[in-house]
């Protein structure tokens, strides 16, 4: 792109590239460049009667020009920025645009990067990077024969040497000697004059080779990261598949403890989506432990049949104080309404949204945060507690931290999902997602985590039939289902929403490094919202301890399986 634009370019763009060549290869420069620049010098090369002009380097637009235009011109919303082309984004100095293009790997990889301690390799690759440069210059002059041979000779030993060395241990014993030579080459070469606009284009092509192999690690290195949170640890396997042979070999009762409370309404019912057994016991152990009454708390954990057999054997041998635990496989639910069509297993959608303060549209003032929200198997749950008045939902995700009956002697009037309201995201921001259905522009996006369900006014109201009208409908505008599921969930419960005290949920564990601890122990619920999960090796480890604590660490499975390590 900069080939095109050079002819365009004001002179003061230009310089200012050179400056920012000489930054950062400073290392490898004498230390009077800047001196010599500054007088109009450029290392002393440029031939008699050359067009300075001419010879200048190119810079690439401001970055101004790469924004995208605000979406509203309203000064209280918040924008939503659309991931555009990571290669014009992978420029920003602050990191931000890496992260509005891979999301919390970047968070992630800045965390964990590590100092190069490698200072010889790291001075020979830039030494090579700057005799790259030059060569092509001294290779066409007759008078430089010599020196040109000599540059390429060295060129090719560097080469050599990096090629069979990544560290400073692995390299050679003579490697500072052909440093040492190659400074020379390199000193001889900037000392004959030849045309610095040759140079420059030759060093801008290295850039540019070296800043795209750069983009394709970057590339690369989200794409495993990305893989590895979406995979399960391999612990977790191993506790799933042991749990399941074991319950295949010992006998079963038909009725399950506690069974007589599992349709009681006058009890309270709290409901779980998840296939990750631990993360169900941990929700399930840190709710019941700071209860004052558990007695009367029902658990419903809903499954899918891979791990069905597994989270029954588990709840069956663990006791979550006096509490009643009720399994039930999603896939084989006997309900009128899915005998043609059976459902499958589907958690919480999390969705990744950027935005910035019009205020100041500055690209230092976005923040990420990772919003959940209800999925299809969300809108069954009517038909599968039938006889059941009103439900607590938790995600996998979550740790309770205090007693939680205060939710239950809430009054939602006529609404129908008590959550926490996410306001930094309106519905009006969302307009391209949810298409021209009527809907209030300034509603505000809302949680899933720690949803209290009146059951009774959703049937009324038929949500769920709403909600695969509505998933139709925008089906036919996206293509395919999964992408209409979440602007589905908004539009079905807009206005239908009973805002929870923000205070109940502190969110962004999953995601956020910077969260204070104090927040932390003091809020009743922690969602682990975002890709790091609190099980993951990937997981951030401060907030790693306040789930651990709810694990069963002395049950023999997790030792076998190496959960604990």
């Amino acid at each position: 792109m900069s080939f095109f634009l050079c002819k365009f370019l004001p002179q003061g763009e230009k310089s200012s590239h050179v400056k920012d060549l000489i930054t950062k290869f400073e290392p490898t420069l004498p230390k009077d460049v800047m001196k010599k620049y500054a007088r109009g010098d450029k290392n002393g090369t440029i031939s008699k009667g050359a067009n300075e002009e001419k010879h200048r380097g190119v810079k690439a637009p401001p970055k101004s020009a790469l924004q995208p235009p605000p979406i509203s011109n309203n000064p209280k919303v918040a924008r939503i920025e659309q991931v555009t082309d990571p290669k014009t984004n992978s420029s920003d100095d602050n990191g931000k645009s890496c992260e509005l293009t891979y999301g919390s790997y970047c968070l992630w990889q800045q965390k964990h990067r590590e100092v190069m301690k490698d200072a010889m390799v790291k001075k020979l690759k830039d030494q090579l990077f700057v005799a790259r440069s030059y060569y092509p210059s001294i290779a066409k002059l007759p008078a430089q024969d010599k020196l040109s041979r000599e540059l390429k000779q060295s060129i090719q030993e560097l080469e050599h040497v990096l090629s069979e060395s990544s560290t400073d241990a692995d390299l050679p014993p003579l490697v500072e000697t052909k440093s040492e030579k190659m400074q020379v080459a390199i000193a001889k070469a900037k000392s004959v004059p030849v045309v610095c606009d040759n140079v420059d284009k030759k060093l801008r092509q290295i850039y540019d080779l070296t800043e795209d192999e750069a983009d394709f690690h970057r590339k690369q290195s989200a794409f495993l990261y990305k893989l590895n949170v979406l995979t399960m640890p391999k612990s977790f396997h191993c506790l799933a598949l042991k749990l399941t042979v074991e319950y295949f070999k010992s006998s079963h009762d038909e009725k399950e403890a506690g069974s007589e409370k599992f349709e009681d309404s006058s009890l309270r019912h709290y409901v779980i989506f998840s296939n990750n057994v631990l993360a169900a016991s941990v929700v399930i152990n840190s709710t019941v432990t700071h209860a004052k009454v558990s007695r009367n708390q029902v658990f419903h954990v809903l499954s899918d049949g891979q791990n069905y057999y597994a989270m029954k054997l588990w709840f069956k041998r663990n006791n979550y104080r006096e509490a009643a635990v009720q399994v039930l496989n999603v896939e084989h639910l006997e309900m009128d309404k899915l005998k043609d069509n059976p459902s499958q297993l589907s958690l919480p959608e999390e969705f990744r949204v950027s935005f910035r303060s019009y205020d100041n549209p500055s690209m230092g003032q976005f923040r990420t945060e990772y919003v959940s929200i209800f999925s299809h198997s969300h809108y069954l749950l009517p038909d599968i507690f039938s006889k059941l008045k009103k439900v607590v939902v938790l995600d996998d995700d979550v740790v309770i931290q205090q007693d939680l009956s205060a939710l239950w002697n809430l009054d939602m009037g006529e609404k129908v999902n008590g959550a926490v309201q996410f306001c930094s995201v309106r519905l009006g921001q969302l307009k391209s997602y949810l298409g021209k259905k009527g809907f209030s522009h300034n509603s505000c996006a809302w949680m899933s985590g720690l949803n209290i369900i009146d059951l009774v006014k959703w049937r009324k109201l038929g949500l769920t039939q709403t909600y695969k009208r509505l998933i139709k409908e925008l089906s036919v505008q996206k293509g395919f289902n999964i992408a209409a599921t979440w602007p589905a969930s908004l539009l079905a419960f807009e206005n239908k929403i009973y805002p929870l005290n923000e205070s109940w949920v502190r969110s962004g564990l999953g995601y956020d490094y910077k969260i204070d601890t104090n927040s932390i122990k003091t809020a009743p619920v922690l969602h682990y919202n975002g890709k790091m999960k609190p099980w993951l090796d990937l997981g951030i480890p401060n907030y790693k301890s306040y789930w651990k604590k709810f694990l069963n660490k002395e049950n023999q499975l997790l030792s076998e399986c190496n959960v604990n390590s």
